[in-house]
């Protein structure tokens, strides 16, 4: 793959033998981010689990303290009191019957970047697995996306709640926000993660669970993050 000369001189930056702090890599891929737009940042954990077995898949959602800097997309099916619940939320698409047929035939998928569902509408949402489960959109009642208070989900997920989950080679992807914010807020948005994402840990999982960290930004390169250095987190960039 071509790289640009710009993307060649940040890499350049970044000492791929060195495992650099939270606070440090948070600083180097602000400084290597080769857009010209507010470049999203990102984290990819490598963690020692085995994803194909059901009981060691990591999953779960949390609250970044200062959001990811792009207000998130919401598709809510409910119908009633509850879709009219969702729409003064601020929900972006709601629907039942007829929207989950728009769904399934694979319309509209660039409109939302989360999707909600009231239980009583999960036995016809269920069949959209196969279009919205690949994108890791399905509705689930272990992240608070089934849920009969779809005004609050509506609420969180606008406010910068995020999903993750393990793929199938034992990593994690999640954002902490964007190249506009300072050291401190990402620092704090990745502790936050990691605090979440270390509680999770499956009891069933042998060895060295937090494996590799990386920080990256949008067509940036990657920096490695030391992963010993999971407490803490907000000090190294305090002054």
């Amino acid at each position: 793959m071509q790289r640009s000369k710009a993307h060649k001189d940040a890499t350049a930056k970044v000492d791929r033998d060195k495992l650099y702090s939270p606070a440090d890599a948070a600083k180097l891929a602000k400084e290597t981010s080769t857009t010209k737009f507010d470049a999203t940042v990102e984290v990819a954990l490598r963690l020692g689990v085995d994803p194909r077995k059901a009981d060691q898949i990591v999953r779960g959602t949390v609250n970044l303290p200062h959001g990811t800097g792009k207000t998130a997309r919401v598709l809510v099916f409910a119908t009633g009191d509850r879709a009219e619940a969702a729409r003064e939320a601020g929900a972006d698409i709601v629907g039942a019957d007829e929207l989950i047929d728009e769904i399934a035939k694979g319309n509209r998928l660039s409109e939302f970047d989360a999707v909600v569902a009231t239980p009583d509408m999960m036995g016809k949402v269920g069949r959209l697995g196969r279009v919205l489960g690949p994108r890791g959109l399905m509705p689930n009642p272990k992240t608070g996306t089934v849920t009969p208070d779809v005004a609050k989900a509506v609420t969180e997920i606008k406010g910068g709640k995020i999903e993750f989950r393990t793929d199938r080679q034992a990593n994690l992807h999640f954002i902490i926000g964007k190249t506009s914010f300072d050291e401190r807020k990402l620092i704090e948005n990745y502790a936050a993660a990691l605090d979440e994402v270390l509680r999770l840990k499956p009891s069933a999982a042998k060895g060295r669970y937090l494996k590799k960290v990386t920080f990256s930004t949008t067509m940036g390169p990657g920096v490695p993050v030391d992963p010993n250095i999971t407490r803490g987190l907000t000090s190294e960039v305090e002054g």
